[in-house]
């Protein structure tokens, strides 16, 4: 394992996949632990994708005081969270079912419109401590959360004042058929008190490097998570 720190982000590089997980694993549960410690309580914000789910997992098995822990979400699909392709079943399938006791606020609310699950994640946002933790993803087109380059509503995400808000993909085929969706903003991240961008792969190295070497957040949306204002965001990578 070794780090490289900047000014922008802190890279931890690991050679070994099962050393990245548990590393990230660790590093959760530290942050989780010390926010139980000095309030009581601790939320954390997690994403969807297969990248992080096996981190999850590993997570669900350490010792923590689970029933102090509010899970939420990073960015959801417009789908029920009973859906097996929304981040709320990944995130029941790789961890709540694990760590027993744990709290879960999914972003979708079934039977209410887009505008009132926004309505009522940006209120929580509000009117909750901030969360201690946040993971992140990246694709390979740059984007992280449901920030996604070429999508019509991106500037209007990356400028928004709301911790969350609704976001039309068109545009992005990454984002697939999946084109609505609810994402947590530069904003609402600027809240968490520790970073981690989880990545695997030589590609996403290469994108990640694109990104900082450039200065578009609309081509690298993930350069605003690495430019918000509070903590450094901490990337772990292995190949």
């Amino acid at each position: 394992m070794t780090a490289l720190a900047t000014d922008a982000i802190e890279l931890v590089r690991h050679s070994d996949p099962d050393e990245w997980i548990e590393v990230c694993a660790a590093e959760m549960r530290k942050a989780l632990e010390g926010e139980i410690a000095e309030r009581g309580r601790a939320r954390m914000l997690l994403s969807g994708g297969t990248t992080p789910a096996p981190v999850y997992q590993a997570l669900a098995e350490l010792p923590l005081q689970w029933d102090r822990v509010e899970v939420g979400l990073v960015d959801e699909r417009w789908l029920s969270p009973q859906d097996q392709d929304s981040n709320a079943w990944l995130v029941r399938d790789s961890f709540l079912r694990r760590a027993e006791g744990a709290h879960f606020d999914p972003l979708v609310r079934v039977g209410m419109p887009v505008a009132d699950c926004v309505h009522s994640a940006n209120l929580q946002a509000r009117h909750s401590p901030p969360p201690c933790l946040a993971v992140l993803g990246m694709g390979n087109d740059g984007h992280t959360a449901s920030l996604f380059p070429g999508s019509r509503d991106l500037p209007r995400a990356l400028a928004s004042t709301h911790p969350y808000v609704s976001l039309d993909a068109t545009g992005c085929p990454v984002a697939n058929e999946w084109t609505l969706r609810i994402t947590l903003t530069p904003h609402g991240l600027a809240k968490v008190g520790t970073r981690l961008l989880l990545l695997r792969g030589q590609k996403k190295l290469d994108v990640l490097q694109q990104a900082l070497e450039g200065d578009d957040e609309l081509q690298h949306p993930v350069l605003a998570a690495i430019r918000t204002p509070g903590a450094r965001l901490r990337v772990h990578w292995c190949p």
